[in-house]
């Protein structure tokens, strides 16, 4: 993200970090985000797609899941009255597919700038489906989740091909690859869990990331 590389911080004593997450029930706006920048809820994207709200709480909790899985952070709800870190919602002026806005610390002296608020917008005048095949028009809302999701950790596009967060949406494959997982261990470590994963190199976090 503007060169530096951004990353959700621990609790002091090296403990991993916990991330909240909400879905937006109503608009709101947040000022300096991009495309993220008015959003509201996802009842309308989901109707239009033929999606229940329990359909979409499913799939979000997977595409959190799978980053959970190979990498030393977790993932919770935030309550109802308690503050999150990802918001998720429908873009009200749509645009794209899909976009994560991150915002962060810039003036930190850490060498990995702690991200303190991540964005996560949808377009809901386009078709959304759950699972593979079916629309050619449609994404599949758990890859483009998860996609969105590595960019709210701090992942930018690959150079190479054949990665989730790769720039092009296809449908080849909804879990993670190598080098997503490379990615993510990079800014946080392999989860002491016992999942097996080897970090190799750093990834940057662009400010403005779409699908």
């Amino acid at each position: 993200m503007d060169g530096n590389l951004v990353r959700w911080q621990g609790p002091a004593g090296g403990a991993r970090p916990e991330i909240t997450y909400k879905v937006l029930a109503g608009p709101r706006m947040f000022a300096g985000a991009l495309d993220c920048r008015a959003m509201t809820g996802l009842h309308g994207l989901l109707a239009a797609s033929g999606i229940a709200s329990s359909a979409f709480e499913s799939e979000l909790a997977a595409a959190f899941a799978m980053w959970e899985a190979v990498a030393d952070l977790t993932f919770r709800k935030a309550a109802a009255d308690e503050p999150a870190d990802i918001l998720i919602g429908a873009q009200v002026d749509p645009q794209g597919w899909a976009f994560a806005n991150l915002s962060y610390d810039a003036a930190s002296p850490l060498p990995i700038k702690p991200i303190s608020r991540a964005l996560i917008c949808l377009n809901s005048e386009r078709p959304w489906k759950v699972g593979f095949g079916g629309n050619p028009r449609a994404c599949d809302l758990r890859r483009t989740l998860a996609h969105e999701i590595g960019h709210a950790i701090g992942l930018d596009h690959p150079s190479g091909a054949d990665q989730l967060m790769g720039h092009r949406y296809e449908e080849r494959f909804r879990d993670l690859q190598p080098g997503d997982v490379l990615g993510a261990v990079a800014l946080y470590g392999a989860p002491l869990r016992g999942a097996k994963a080897v970090a190799s190199g750093q990834t940057a976090a662009t400010h403005r990331s779409s699908r």
